[in-house]
């Protein structure tokens, strides 16, 4: 079962490499380095650990770490985070502050998002969309001076229902 984890976290931070919109060209000024650590608690205090092995309800931090390797600056730099099936986004732990989310990748709105919906009596109402089916999260960075960076990060819950659709 936990094998089945391990490739669902190394999927993960493949998908977290594939979709990281700066890293995809050598020679972009802009280069992303992705982590993903598993966040626990011990004595009241987090530590970090490798996140290539992690049980449902674990707790994973992903960072992306934008980094400026030009000489110029840099302006608009947009940060995206991907966050991959089988975990689900924790509500307020990204940063820095001011986090869009989507669930495609194309429409990102300011966390809660929400979507219309008809309830029993036919009437459309505003519904929040489950923190499951966040896909991307994006930061609005703005300037990035020449040889700086910035990071983003959120953290994730493995999802326990990760585990039964794996192991079938």
């Amino acid at each position: 079962m936990h094998r089945h984890i391990s490739r669902t976290l190394a999927t993960a931070l493949l998908a977290l490499a594939m979709f990281a919109p700066a890293a995809a060209h050598a020679s972009d000024p802009v280069h992303v380095a992705l982590s993903a650590q598993r966040v626990t608690t011990q004595n009241g205090h987090e530590t970090f650990a490798p996140a290539d092995k992690a049980r449902p309800g674990e707790v994973i931090e992903y960072r992306a770490t934008y980094r400026n390797d030009s000489p110029s600056p840099i302006h608009e730099l947009i940060a995206t985070l991907p966050i991959p099936n089988g975990v689900e986004y924790l509500p307020a732990t990204a940063a820095p502050a001011g986090v869009q989310a989507s669930t495609d990748g194309r429409h990102y709105a300011s966390i809660p998002l929400t979507r219309t919906v008809r309830d029993a009596n036919g009437r459309e109402v505003q519904r929040d969309v489950p923190l499951a089916e966040y896909r991307w999260l994006r930061w609005s960075i703005g300037g990035l001076d020449a040889k700086q960076s910035r990071t983003v990060a959120a953290r994730v819950r493995v999802a326990s229902s990760q585990v039964a659709a794996l192991s079938r």
